[in-house]
């Protein structure tokens, strides 16, 4: 994974309200729901809960499927895993090199 799409992703999980509306697809029995089911869920206006989809949807991390004349949407699982493995290398090349204790200095 690139590392613009490791931040656009880390934008998208920067706002609570989606947060919760990932949390609120997880825990759907089918797996996905309309934006109208979130919308119960939260105390916000539909063209808001639209509005952090639409954030969700750009950053690759929940997916529109056309359900009739709504549109269901779902977490992508194969994204979230990438996403895994990449903050793995991106922390793994963050922490530092083993630090000669005082004593190997002398």
């Amino acid at each position: 994974m690139r590392d613009d799409d490791i931040a656009t992703i880390m934008r998208a999980f920067g706002h609570p309200v989606r947060l919760n509306i990932l949390r609120i697809l997880a825990t759907q029995q089918q797996g996905q729901c309309c934006c109208a089911d979130v919308t119960e869920s939260l105390p916000l206006a539909q063209s808001t809960v639209s509005q952090h989809i639409k954030v969700l949807l750009d950053a690759g991390l929940i997916e529109r499927k056309p359900h009739g004349t709504r549109n269901r949407y779902c977490i992508r699982h194969d994204r979230l895993s990438e996403l895994g493995v990449a903050f793995g290398g991106l922390l793994q090349g963050l922490t530092p090199l083993a630090v000669p204790q005082e004593a190997e200095l002398a």
